[in-house]
């Protein structure tokens, strides 16, 4: 199954040139594009991709707030890719916080690309880079910590948790830990679960603000 995903950047050129990559290959196909994220929620609807590509910082309705509209509005919203010029602009981590399941650089390698597509249209690993999780350290905070104590992660779901925080998908974890993939998935559940976490990219962020994992 093609892997459908939707553009939204003011940036005309941004768009072709991402277009450009994401079409070339076989298993992805642009399926629409938007100047603003005050157009993402109409065009989710319309067209259901399975990954929005959106900027960060757009002039209407920037990357962090149209986030956070698409999660509210749709009932099973499509994985969200966050795109940007800056890879420690605190505006990633603000859309992060806000539900983005994914992080690129525009000057990132075609390859990169498209990887990045495809690995969180699968959603088992996270695009989580260094300047990211330094940042969510650096917003830790003792509410972050105490509902780390109220989660009471058990051995196993805290090396879960770890694994996950180094972008491991549920395969490399069942690896790591020699258990098996359904075994794997059964801890992610439990973590997000005990979390409060809607997807790994909340948990993980957990895991950094509360001072569960560091960013070294």
């Amino acid at each position: 199954m093609a892997v459908s995903v939707l553009l939204v950047d003011d940036e005309p050129l941004v768009r072709a040139g991402l277009r450009a990559v994401l079409e070339a290959q076989h298993d992805i196909h642009v399926v629409g594009e938007a100047s603003d994220g005050a157009a993402v929620i109409p065009l989710v609807r319309q067209l259901a991709p399975d990954v929005i590509a959106m900027d960060v910082r757009m002039p209407l309705m920037d990357g962090i707030e149209a986030t956070r509209a698409v999660l509210r509005a749709v009932t099973r919203p499509p994985k969200i890719l966050v795109v940007t010029t800056f890879e420690n602009d605190e505006y990633v981590y603000e859309a992060l916080r806000a539900g983005a399941d994914g992080f690129l650089l525009k000057r990132a390698r075609p390859a990169e690309i498209v990887h990045a597509v495809r690995l969180v249209a699968e959603g088992e690993s996270l695009l989580f880079p260094a300047a990211v999780r330094q940042l969510a350290a650096e917003y830790g905070t003792s509410k972050a910590r105490a509902a780390m104590e109220r989660a009471a992660l058990t051995d196993r779901e805290s090396a879960v948790l770890r694994l996950m925080a180094r972008g491991l998908s549920n395969a490399e974890i069942a690896a790591e830990l020699v258990v098996g993939a359904e075994t794997v998935k059964t801890h992610v559940s439990a973590v997000l679960a005990k979390l409060g976490a809607r997807d790994r990219t909340q948990a993980v962020i957990a895991a950094y603000e509360s001072g569960f994992v560091s960013p070294g």
